[in-house]
């Protein structure tokens, strides 16, 4: 398993390079110089191309792309344009608050998708499957801001029982977790009662049917076990998702993470940042998906890596 690790690792490489290249590209071709925004609308042109030599914007692109790798590579994402702060101390103090709303944003689409993923597959073509799909349906297609506002009209301005914005405890989480993970647990359920209905056809589960098995012990140790696979890959790509999806929700709830220094630093045309943001953000991507492919194993001890 060592040997696939290392070589899934090394696979990664031109990913992330490919990601750092589009994204230098990309926020260099949008409309914006952060040079005229730093030195206002009423600068003259002699005082804006002062700054942008200072921030060594004049360069060719060529140069300017390889001081960016050169220095990413040693663990230096360069300073922020606008406060001169370092972005790894940015994106260091703001991550871990993004992975909090992430992870608890997971656990409430775990305990709601799985559940009425089994429910829906053991009771096929029943009122609560229909209801329960309707439901799944309804949540993968609605907007997550849309679900944010309305959460923050209902339980923070009228009913006053939770908090529409902070950080600070853990009832500022609870919205923004609900408003994050509704989606997921949409994607998750349909996921699980798939899955669920094809292992519930198969021949060894009507072979412990048969043999008197109860049917809760039929779904939690023949069916259910069997059936996680694909959805622990679905899983492991929604955790990622919902890093690197929780720009908008992280604006609606004012919640400061790495989401809300990426929307500031678009709108701010800070390069670096948001170079740094997005890098973090396809790294985790990548190492959640190679953390999924060694889970495999262990739920099917047929699986080997060579």
């Amino acid at each position: 398993m060592s040997v696939y690790l290392v070589k899934r690792l090394l696979l990664a490489l031109p990913v992330l390079l490919g990601v750092s290249l589009v994204v230098f590209t990309m926020i260099r071709l949008i409309p914006g110089d952060p040079a005229l925004l730093m030195a206002g609308q009423a600068a003259t042109a002699e005082v804006v191309q002062e700054i942008r030599h200072s921030l060594g914007l004049d360069r060719p692109l060529v140069v300017q792309y390889g001081i960016f790798l050169g220095n990413a590579v040693r663990g230096n994402l360069g300073r922020s344009l606008f406060n001169s702060a370092p972005v790894t101390e940015e994106l260091a103090q703001r991550f871990p608050r993004t992975v909090r709303l992430a992870l608890a944003s997971m656990v409430v689409a775990l305990l709601i998708g799985i559940p009425a993923g089994i429910v829906s597959a053991t009771r096929h073509l029943s009122w609560a499957d229909s209801l329960l799909m309707i439901l799944a349906l309804a949540g993968v297609s609605m907007p997550v801001f849309w679900l944010g506002l309305n959460l923050i009209l209902i339980f923070a301005v009228r009913l006053q029982w939770l908090p529409a914005i902070g950080h600070e405890t853990w009832r500022h989480l609870i919205l923004p977790a609900i408003t994050l993970g509704t989606a997921s647990a949409a994607l998750i359920a349909r996921m699980t009662r798939s899955a669920m209905l094809e292992v519930l056809r198969q021949d060894y589960v009507r072979t412990a049917r048969a043999k008197g098995v109860a049917e809760p012990a039929v779904v939690r140790r023949h069916a259910l076990r069997n059936a996680l696979i694909p959805v622990v890959t679905v899983v492991g790509l929604q955790l990622g998702t919902l890093l690197s999806g929780a720009v908008l929700t992280e604006t609606v709830f004012a919640w400061p993470g790495v989401g809300r220094l990426l929307v500031d630093a678009v709108l701010a045309r800070d390069y670096p940042v948001i170079q740094g943001a997005v890098l973090l953000i396809a790294t985790t991507f990548v190492l959640l998906n190679v953390v999924v492919d060694l889970l495999y194993a262990l739920l099917d001890p047929r699986i080997r890596y060579e």
